[in-house]
C-alpha cells in the first residue's frame, strides 16, 4: 500500500506542479516569448522598410544625379554658345576699333600730307622770290611781299 499511497502523493504533487507552473510560471514564460517575438517582427520590419527606403533613395539619388548632369551639360552648353558669342563681339569690336584706327591714321596722313603740301609750295614760293630776286639784283623784301609769296604758293 505504500507504494500506491506514494504513487498517489506524486501524482498529486505532480498535478500541483502542473497546476503552479501553468498559472504563474508559463505565462511569464509565454509574455516573455511572445514579447521577443513581437521585438523580432518588428526588427525584421523595421529591416524591410530600411530596405525600401534605401532603394528608394538609390533611386532617388540616381534620378537626381541625372538631373544635375543633365544641367550641367546644359550649364556647359550654353557657356561654350556665351563664349563664342563673347569671342564675336570682341571680334567685332577689334575690327571697328581697327576701322578707326585707320581712318584715323589716314585722316592725319592727310593732313601732315597737306601740310607738307602747303610748306612745300611756301618754300617754293620763297626759293622763287629769291631766284627773282637775284634776277632782278635786287633784294626783295619778304615782309612786304608776304602776300605775293602766298599767292605764288597758292599757284604751284
Amino acid at each position: 500500500m505504500h507504494i500506491n499511497l506514494t504513487l498517489i502523493v506524486q501524482m498529486l504533487v505532480f498535478a500541483v506542479l502542473i497546476w503552479f507552473t501553468m498559472k504563474f510560471v508559463w505565462p511569464m514564460i509565454l509574455g516573455a516569448m511572445q514579447e521577443r517575438e513581437r521585438r523580432i517582427a518588428q526588427g525584421l520590419a523595421a529591416a524591410d522598410k530600411g530596405e525600401e527606403e534605401l532603394r528608394q533613395a538609390r533611386t532617388g539619388a540616381e534620378s537626381i544625379l541625372r538631373e544635375a548632369r543633365d544641367r550641367a551639360g546644359a550649364i556647359i552648353d550654353q557657356a561654350q554658345r556665351r563664349a563664342n558669342e563673347m569671342v564675336e563681339e570682341a571680334k567685332s569690336a577689334a575690327t571697328q576699333e581697327g576701322q578707326r584706327v585707320l581712318s584715323a591714321a589716314q585722316q592725319q596722313i592727310g593732313l601732315e600730307a597737306s601740310k607738307a603740301r602747303e610748306d612745300l609750295r611756301r618754300q617754293v614760293g620763297e626759293i622763287a622770290v629769291a631766284a627773282a630776286a637775284k634776277l632782278l639784283e635786287r633784294e626783295i623784301d619778304p615782309r612786304t611781299h608776304e602776300a605775293l609769296i602766298h599767292q605764288l604758293a597758292a599757284q604751284i
